[in-house]
């Protein structure tokens, strides 16, 4: 067994421990990245007992992470533009828009301020509502009952729009 896989063991023990419902979502979206050939890598902070990453193939671009705390699971889906996503976004359940809405806004592109590093903010609608935030928190969400089918959406779409930029971007390259 590799370190990896060891390490992802250890954080299904866990869990199992906190957040047990949510077993089946991680496994199906672990499957998934690693049959795509994405990378993982795991580690643990302070505020995250568990951090799990995975990159895709061929390149260091994040496509979601996982984090587990004592309160629950949480994931983020690293999203290149919402705005390609409007229209699934415009269907989120309200508890989703509502974490939504409680992230930090992206100074950058409200008070023209620095904003974490690389961060070039995101402007988008879901509804009449405009949102700026920060591109990195922005789309992490509580994993719950409620959430686990949407979130499970969004990041097939995300594999799609990002599967068709890069076969986009190939196709001058024969």
């Amino acid at each position: 067994m590799s370190k990896t896989e060891y390490q992802f063991s250890d954080f299904l023990g866990f869990l199992g421990e906190v957040a047990d419902p949510c077993m089946g979502f991680v496994l199906e979206i672990h499957e998934k990245l690693i049959q795509m050939g994405c990378k993982v890598k795991i580690s643990s902070t302070k505020a995250y007992p568990y951090q799990i990453a995975y990159t895709m193939p061929n390149s260091r671009k994040g496509i979601l992470n996982f984090y587990l705390r004592k309160k629950g699971l949480k994931v983020r889906i690293t999203i290149v533009d919402p705005k390609k996503h409007a229209d699934f976004l415009n269907g989120l359940p309200e508890s989703m828009v509502k974490q939504i809405a409680k992230k930090n806004v992206c100074r950058k592109l409200v008070e023209g301020s620095e904003c974490l590093d690389h961060c070039t903010g995101f402007d988008f609608h879901i509804g009449d509502t405009q949102y700026q935030k920060c591109r990195f928190y922005c789309f992490q969400f509580d994993v719950d009952a409620e959430s686990m089918a949407f979130l499970l959406a969004l990041l097939e779409r995300e594999l799609e729009e990002r599967h068709t930029v890069q076969m986009k971007g190939s196709v001058g390259l024969c």
